[in-house]
């Protein structure tokens, strides 16, 4: 008896050494990122230059996509090797995501080139490295702890990049502190509710808990169970700025740099998604033991997605400021993702052997991509007309943009387009995706008639959205300017906004690339 129990802490060792060694591969690009994060950190105590941060940068970002490259198809094959206890998962969304990561990584970067001061440059990539870690990490994530770690180093850098670039500015010192304090909270209730989940199942491991959960909804635990979905929501309805906790986004966009609200427009949001499709990916399970807990769950969600849409878009007509409109447009594009949110617990009523036209999560994911692409787009142009001598703030600081900076404008109507949903761009693809979703929900499920309801109260929201968009388009043509922009010269940032232009038409018209990746990562 004694030799079992001196072996048995012997056989512990082994395992997680074994662990260890497994999942060590599949982070070799996040532990890149974050080598060039502390080189950028101990540049800027030695000697700050933007040219030479920036380059670091990109050297960082390249070697992390090659290295990812190299690794997805070794670790497809090692995935079956590693055990479903591991916090660290190499599955097909970590690939996907990592991969999306990178990508807005180099496009930041090139936003960013010109827009950063000499002095806090090193320390503006090396935040933006860290931020872009998380974001890949969040998506790996198999732990609660991990998971929260991950988001954490999303935000953490977060309020060093909003606070560094103007900490004379009065304005946003404000949003920095308001971001700042908001996050805090929500981080908090978002560690309150895991501390539920982790009560209600006894567990940290995300397999394991969407395994365990459907037992506790179908017994006396349904009503803690929802409590700790709500907290859930609560807390990462913060990072994707969904109503009611979006208040902190009006402030700061209007009063952080532009390349960092370009960053925080996508970055936490597509983590936020991401957390929240890991929670709740036990839909199935849930149905069968609760239809109860599952019917409450999808009526909490369509509210979510209803009310989101419409404050956003209605909020965002009375707006003149452009990264005000845009704060508000970004509250709006979360409702639209959340209808796929709100369509995924509907897939557990298909019948058995049936299969979905369009899942919530494939079209939410297609959606994201689109959305940073036109986001990134938008946010660029408005950096690049922008100056201290003639600064672009308002809508009508646009006025004859088309008579002096035709490129421009051509670029900026495309992404207002394709934000609308106008065909032939890749927001309207992404937009039909979640529309035909909804209307394809199985006949069985519970709220059947909601979901075409929710499609219709989507479609009115984007005719409301167009004649905000469209109002930034007369402006561009239909007006004379009389102080005409006068943009900095800056190559890196029109590389930027011509890869998103190019982007957002080619998944406009050739989206099945894109798509077929995206349902790829959700899995069957």
């Amino acid at each position: 008896m004694l030799e079992l129990f001196a072996a048995t802490p012997t056989l512990i060792d082994v395992k997680v050494d074994q662990t260890l060694r497994s999942v060590f591969p599949l982070i070799v690009p996040e532990l890149i990122l974050l080598a060039t994060a502390c080189v950028l950190f101990l540049l800027s105590t030695v000697k700050s230059n933007r040219v030479v941060a920036a380059t670091i940068s990109v050297l960082g970002l390249l070697t992390a996509l090659n290295v990812h490259l190299f690794l997805i198809d070794q670790s497809k094959h090692a995935e079956a090797l590693i055990p479903t206890v591991a916090p660290i998962l190499g599955d097909s969304l970590a690939h996907f995501v990592r991969g999306v990561s990178l990508v807005a990584g180099l496009l930041l970067v090139l936003m960013g080139w010109n827009d950063t001061s000499d002095r806090r440059a090193a320390d503006h990539y090396a935040c933006l490295l860290c931020a872009i870690t998380g974001l890949s990490l969040v998506a790996s994530a198999n732990d609660l702890i991990f998971l929260f770690l991950a988001l954490e180093l999303i935000s953490i850098p977060t309020y060093v990049l909003l606070y560094l670039p103007r900490y004379e500015d009065q304005v946003s010192q404000e949003a920095a502190i308001k971001y700042f304090l908001m996050s805090i909270l929500s981080s908090a209730m978002l560690l309150f509710g895991f501390s539920y989940l982790y009560g209600l199942t006894g567990t940290t491991n995300l397999k394991a808990l969407v395994e365990i959960l459907p037992r506790m909804v179908a017994g006396d635990q349904v009503n803690m169970a929802l409590i700790a979905i709500v907290l859930c929501l609560a807390g990462l309805g913060f990072k994707i700025t969904a109503f009611p906790f979006h208040f902190y986004a009006p402030d700061v966009y209007q009063g952080g740099p532009t390349g960092v609200v370009a960053m925080l427009a996508f970055v936490p949001k597509m983590a936020g998604f991401v957390a929240l499709t890991k929670l709740f990916g036990s839909f199935a399970e849930m149905m069968e033991a609760s239809p109860v807990f599952i019917q409450r769950l999808m009526l909490l969600l369509w509210i979510f997605s209803a009310v989101t849409m419409t404050m956003g878009n209605v909020l965002a007509l009375l707006q003149t400021n452009l990264k005000r409109m845009l704060a508000y447009s970004s509250v709006a594009h979360t409702g639209y993702m959340l209808m796929g949110l709100a369509v995924l617990p509907t897939q557990a009523y298909r019948a058995e052997g049936s299969t979905a036209v369009i899942q919530g999560n494939e079209a939410i994911y297609f959606y994201l991509i689109c959305y940073g692409i036109m986001t990134i787009g938008a946010f660029a142009s408005i950096a690049y007309l922008n100056s201290r001598e003639r600064p672009v703030e308002t809508i009508e600081d646009l006025s004859g943009l088309h008579e002096t900076q035709p490129w421009s404008a051509a670029t900026l109507t495309l992404f207002l387009f394709s934000m609308i949903g106008l065909p032939l761009t890749a927001g309207f693809v992404a937009k039909f995706l979640l529309f035909l979703g909804a209307m394809s929900t199985p006949a069985a499920a519970p709220l059947k008639g909601m979901y075409p309801i929710l499609a219709l109260v989507a479609a009115v929201n984007a005719a409301i959205a167009a004649f905000y968009y469209l109002r930034i388009v007369g402006v561009m043509y239909l007006r004379s300017s009389f102080n005409p922009v006068k943009p900095t010269p800056a190559g890196s940032i029109q590389i930027c906004i011509t890869i998103c232009a190019i982007l957002t038409l080619v998944f406009g018209i050739f989206p099945s690339a894109l798509f077929q990746q995206a349902k790829v990562a959700v899995g069957p």
